[in-house]
């Protein structure tokens, strides 16, 4: 005789809403391992934190024939930081004879000019400024 029934294979459906949800995600997220969160959250400070150089800054530098080491860009980076902590928002950073003005908040260098250039130049829209 022949089987008249029909067979379905069927998943069950989790509503939208429901805590199972969240369970299976919570589920999903635990079998990353946790030295893989750190290693991208450390990449992502890493690189959020590195000061950056606008068209007319990078412009600038080369029309002058500035260049600046890592060193430098350490030293620079590390200036923005202090003057981040004591509020600064515009600023002016002297290093090794070059002058860059730095939006401290965006950690973005808007312009930079050489020592000589710098001399007689005033600077305005600025409220600290840090020589290294």
């Amino acid at each position: 005789m022949a089987d008249h029934m029909i067979y379905l294979q069927t998943q069950p459906l989790m509503p939208i809403g429901n805590s199972t949800v969240n369970q299976h995600t919570n589920v999903h997220e635990s079998n990353i391992k946790s030295s893989e969160k750190n290693q991208f959250a450390l990449l992502l400070a890493k690189e959020t934190d590195k000061l950056t150089f606008s068209q007319h800054a990078i412009e600038r530098l080369r029309s002058r024939d500035l260049q600046l080491s890592d060193q430098d860009l350490t030293k620079i980076n590390d200036a923005v930081k202090r003057a981040a902590q004591k509020g600064a928002k515009e600023s002016l950073v002297y290093c090794n004879d070059i002058a860059l003005v730095v939006s401290v908040q965006n950690k973005t260098v808007i312009t930079a000019m050489d020592g000589n250039s710098a001399r007689n130049t005033i600077f305005t829209n600025i409220d600290s400024a840090v020589i290294i």
